[in-house]
């Protein structure tokens, strides 16, 4: 889609739905240079997710950027292709003079790489400048067979303790909250994912050949929800708790921000 035609259904969009905050995720969004220099513009937050192969360009202070990283080099280059690792660690360390974004890494916990995730959580402290890691846990589709995907909830337990332990030994850096990573054990995830807070507040745009179409979830058509483990729908779920009426409530946009002491459960 050409880059004026975008920004025009973005507009579109926008006005329609009262969209403040865009989360622009692939495919890989740095593809677009062009679209997000003007995108970002449109919206008061903004969030870029990308793989990382690719050099980062300083979109501003406001920006959040997140970078995808699975796993130490081994396990990374495994699940994202060879070489991969090594070329984000190289465009991290390796930013425009001018960068000023935050930046922070989004790491899909797997059953494939579930024991991992501290060697990565090391390299990245002393080895980049990231400010901090979110763990989203994988989502299945139906029936999914997969080396990435746990059998049950039960059997995910074991990885979701291993990051709340971490959480403990490095509260800053891992950015999840400790009560939306108690809300992914077993015995509470059902209770969330049967309510889902994402499919209430957030709207999915996928480009297909025919323009933007809404999918049923941002992570696909034929996920199966009573086993996702979303970052974004376990982290909403504690913000709208907190925040009762979010969003269409919110003064100015500004709400309580979720911390580690909030709601122990």
């Amino acid at each position: 889609m050409a880059t004026d035609i975008m920004i025009k259904e973005i507009k579109k969009y926008r006005r329609n739905y009262g969209i403040f905050r865009m989360l622009w995720m692939g495919g890989e969004p740095l593809l677009r240079k062009d679209v997000l220099k003007q995108g970002i513009k449109l919206f008061s937050q903004n969030v870029i997710a990308t793989n990382g192969t690719l050099p980062l360009i300083n979109l501003g202070p406001k920006v959040k950027w997140t970078i995808s990283i699975d796993g130490p080099e081994d396990i990374n280059d495994e699940i994202r292709g060879k070489k991969s690792f090594e070329r984000v660690i190289g465009n991290l360390n390796n930013l425009p003079e001018d960068f000023t974004g935050d930046l922070q890494c989004s790491c899909v916990a797997s059953k494939m790489n579930e024991g991992c995730y501290e060697e990565l959580i090391n390299v990245l402290r002393t080895e980049t400048p990231i400010r901090g890691i979110t763990f989203s846990f994988y989502v299945p589709k139906k029936n999914d067979m997969s080396e990435f995907a746990w059998k049950s909830l039960e059997e995910r337990d074991f990885a979701v303790r291993k990051i709340i332990d971490l959480k403990q030994k490095y509260p800053k850096f891992i950015i999840n909250n400790r009560t939306a990573l108690n809300l992914l054990f077993s015995q509470h995830a059902p209770q969330i994912t049967v309510d889902c807070p994402i499919k209430k507040i957030m709207l999915p745009l996928y480009l297909g050949e025919n323009g933007f179409e809404t999918p049923f979830c941002c992570y696909g058509n034929d996920v199966d929800c009573d086993l996702c483990g979303s970052w974004g729908v376990f982290h909403l779920a504690v913000v709208m708790k907190l925040n009762p009426g979010f969003p269409s409530k919110m003064t100015k946009n500004i709400y309580k921000k979720v911390s580690p002491s909030d709601i122990i459960l």
